[in-house]
């Protein structure tokens, strides 16, 4: 797989670099034949070559009986060139001159010629061009000077030996130079792509659900790696929360099933002993054994609609039907709802408000069980002798207090106490519930967009707010 990626690597740098070879050879034959098919001004500007011009100033040039002349025409165009001509006649003898320069000589042997037209006899700055005007029964030379520094020739005379030997070496060096670069390239690509091993390999492992991945930030791919290093930070943080779920999942299964040992129980002795025909029971007595089975019923279906609910709410598959509520009416029901049970009857629960209307958007029976959830919480898992104190008013939003004075919750417990399944060590015998019935509470509240918060101190009470 490094070695692929390596490769893989390394290969789309040497095709992108052939391929803008390519590209700029292309565009550049492209812009020379431009330049030259469609005399586009591209490189140069558009005037005519020094050759070129050399060999049609031949029609500037007039034969007539009394010599040879240089029209007008042709005298401004060797102006604007910086340009002097100098025509000779079969024997290399100057017959004409226009503007030519001092020091050049005034008749040419063949050598001559040859030098003049070669190399810069003149000066440094002016190149010798060479033309031939044709009469009626001589022929004539001429040659024209371009004073121009940036106007340069080169005669070059080669040996097709040494340069086959060239070509060879050449051919031997490039080959050189393509292993080099393949080095290069595979040295830098392998520094590039090392980093990316490494992540690959981090990323497997976090695939294989090993989340003990952290690399030390660096180089280009240091971000890379930051947010690498997170997401394993975070995927172990969840996997240890799923755990910790799973283990409290798997405790309050065991706990439940204990719980409901004892009602089955209960209700399967009694419904034996009802029809068992050898017992003869009076009709008070069938009474107050079906009670019992009716009330270990209820029990086991709260449990099971506790279950359903809890699954519901946090599929968010429960509906919410809302409707306007005067949460004043809905909080003092449940508080005298309470009291009117005789386990409860005897407890303080004081209800303070300063408002008799507050009205608010809620599913009344969903607000309903939440809210006696969490009452039923501060009853159940406080002494007898606890004060209950629950209170509404309408600030920007509707705020819903439950305050106790009793044991209070311990800080360890405090940020799982809404979880699932979960059951405070306060739980005592006198409540054998669900264990869902604070987090059905959290879950009913955010179902409704609203906020619940708990503060509590060990031995110095709870108080729950709820915003809605």
């Amino acid at each position: 797989m490094k070695w692929k990626v390596t490769g893989r690597y390394l290969l789309s740098v040497v095709l992108v670099v052939v391929l803008v070879i390519f590209i700029n050879l292309f565009f550049s034959l492209a812009l020379v034949i431009a330049q030259s098919g469609f005399d586009l001004p591209i490189f140069l500007k558009k005037e005519t070559p020094p050759e070129q011009f050399t060999r049609e100033f031949q029609n500037q040039i007039t034969i007539a009986n009394d010599g040879v002349m240089i029209t007008e025409e042709g005298k401004s165009e060797l102006l604007k060139k910086k340009a002097w001509i100098q025509i000779l006649d079969e024997n290399g003898k100057e017959i004409m001159g226009y503007l030519v320069p001092e020091g050049v000589k005034k008749k040419y042997s063949p050598t001559d010629t040859i030098q003049m037209y070669k190399y810069q006899e003149v000066n440094g700055d002016t190149t010798v061009f060479i033309g031939e005007k044709e009469g009626k029964d001589r022929h004539y030379s001429y040659f024209i000077g371009i004073e121009d520094p940036d106007l340069n020739r080169y005669v070059i005379s080669y040996d097709n030996q040494v340069f086959f030997q060239i070509s060879k070496v050449g051919t031997f060096i490039f080959i050189i130079d393509i292993f080099i670069a393949l080095w290069i390239g595979y040295m830098f690509s392998k520094r590039l792509t090392q980093p990316l091993h490494s992540l690959i390999d981090g990323i497997k492992n976090l695939a294989n659900n090993q989340f003990h991945v952290h690399y030390e930030p660096q180089g280009i791919y240091q971000q890379v790696f930051d947010h690498l290093n997170q997401l394993s930070h975070q995927l172990r943080a969840n996997e240890k929360e799923r755990k910790k779920l799973d283990q409290l999942k798997e405790e309050w299964i065991a706990n439940i099933s204990h719980d409901m040992k004892t009602p089955l129980a209960s209700i399967q002795g009694y419904s034996e002993m009802i029809k068992d025909p050898d017992y003869h029971f009076t009709l008070d007595e069938i009474r107050e054994y079906a009670a019992i089975i009716e009330q270990k019923s209820l029990y086991i279906k709260e449990v099971i609609e506790d279950l359903n609910l809890t699954t519901r709410l946090k599929n968010k598959e429960l509906s919410i039907d809302k409707k306007t509520v005067n949460i004043v009416t809905l909080l003092r029901s449940i508080v005298i709802d309470i009291l009117n049970d005789p386990k409860y009857a005897k407890r303080h629960i004081e209800f303070l408000v300063k408002q008799e209307n507050i009205p608010v958007e809620v599913d009344e029976i969903l607000m309903r069980r939440a809210i006696n959830n969490l009452i039923y919480n501060a009853v159940v898992h406080n002494d007898n002798d606890v004060k209950i104190v629950v209170s509404a008013e309408k600030r920007k939003r509707v705020h819903i207090t439950i305050k106790d004075n009793g044991k209070g919750i311990k800080k360890e417990e405090l940020n799982r106490i809404f979880v699932r399944y979960y059951r405070g060590t306060n739980t005592g015998d006198a409540h054998k519930g669900s264990g869902l019935g604070m987090a059905i509470a959290s879950d009913i509240i955010q179902a409704h967009d609203g906020e619940i918060t708990i503060h509590s101190e060990e031995a110095d009470g709870t108080t729950i707010e709820m915003q809605l």
